[in-house]
């Protein structure tokens, strides 16, 4: 499965955007937990949030609990970050992943297949 990522850019603090992550054409992620991930400039990778398959249970990471949120649309094959009073500590590549893991993913390790990444700077 191939997952593009879209939607980054350059947000004053404050402010909103919205990720997509969409599948490959012919391809589904319907039947995949998919996270969302970010690797902060000269920082780790960390997770930012999950998805279960069918959209019913979401997971936050601490950092983004309350401001961020994570949808899917199955029919379309994509999966988005709405992104809410963005603050400059959210300035980071966000990549979206699929696991066919069928508990909680939390680790990177746990996702098979990864999008490319999608530049978010919010300027303070």
């Amino acid at each position: 499965v191939q997952l593009q990522a879209s939607g980054g850019g350059l947000v004053q603090a404050g402010g909103s955007l919205r990720l997509s992550c969409a599948a490959s054409a012919g391809r589904t992620v319907s039947n995949y937990v998919m996270g969302w991930f970010r690797r902060p400039p000269g920082k780790e990778r960390e997770l930012v949030g999950t998805i279960g398959w069918s959209g019913g249970g979401t997971y936050y990471g601490d950092s983004v609990e309350g401001r961020f949120t994570i949808s899917r649309d199955n029919v379309r094959n994509t999966v988005y970050l709405q992104m809410n009073s963005l603050k400059p500590e959210d300035t980071a590549v966000y990549y979206c992943a699929a696991s066919r893991f069928m508990g909680e993913p939390t680790q990177a390790y746990e996702y098979d297949y990864w999008g490319q990444g999608t530049q978010v700077t919010v300027s303070s």
